[in-house]
Formats: structure tokens, C-alpha cells, sequence
């Protein structure tokens, strides 16, 4: 099972990627074209042209990790932006792991607040 957690943030490389890349492609892609820095600790979110493929890189303490999710049927619902990266939440990366749009019109919305009365 795969679950970030709340406060983390996880950066999505919008358009496609080639998925033959892995650890040091990625961090690279990361460095020099998204102008982020892949030790951070905060998570890369990459996809292919057919969206049927994900990979997630991130910097944990010691090492890199990477996570690799395929779909044998339908795609992901990969965002399009005119943006070359977009930042979204661990609720948000769950439902474009679950094949929903990362934009869910009828979910709560959070609240802030700064004093109880």
C-alpha cells in the first residue's frame, strides 16, 4: 500500500515522460527541467503519452525510491495544463492513482480558521 502523507508535497510533470527512465533519469528530468530539487524529500509525480503508466520518485533520508504503477485496463486521468508542473495533495494523488480527476467538484473543500469564536 501506497499513502503520503498530509502535509507532503507532491509535484505532478505535466505532459508525457518517457518511462524508460528511471532513478537517475528522473532526478535528473527533476534538477534541470522542472528547476526542483529531487533530495527535497517531496514526491515527483511522472506519466506516460498513453497514461497507463505512473512513476512516483522521492528522496527518503538515505536513498531514492521509486514507485511504479501500471493499469492493465483503462488510464489515468492525467491533469492538462499549459504549466510544465503542478502541486497537489496526498488526496489529490489518490484519486488520480484510482483513476479520478484530481479536481472533484463535490469534495469538501478545507476549511481555516483562526479563532474558535
Amino acid at each position: 500500500m501506497f499513502s503520503p502523507t498530509q502535509n507532503l508535497k507532491i509535484h505532478i510533470a505535466l505532459g508525457s515522460t518517457d518511462m524508460r527512465k528511471s532513478i537517475d533519469g528522473l532526478s535528473i528530468l527533476v534538477s534541470e527541467t522542472l528547476n526542483l530539487d529531487p533530495f527535497s524529500g517531496h514526491m515527483f509525480v511522472f506519466c506516460n503519452r498513453k497514461q497507463n503508466i505512473l512513476k512516483i520518485l522521492y528522496w527518503d533520508r538515505n536513498g531514492f525510491c521509486l514507485w511504479h504503477k501500471r493499469l492493465e485496463k483503462d488510464c489515468f486521468q492525467w491533469p492538462k495544463s499549459k504549466n510544465e508542473i503542478l502541486t497537489i495533495g496526498a488526496k489529490e494523488l489518490s484519486w488520480l492513482m484510482d483513476g479520478l480527476s484530481i479536481h472533484q467538484e463535490k469534495a469538501h473543500k478545507p476549511l481555516n480558521y483562526s479563532a474558535v469564536f
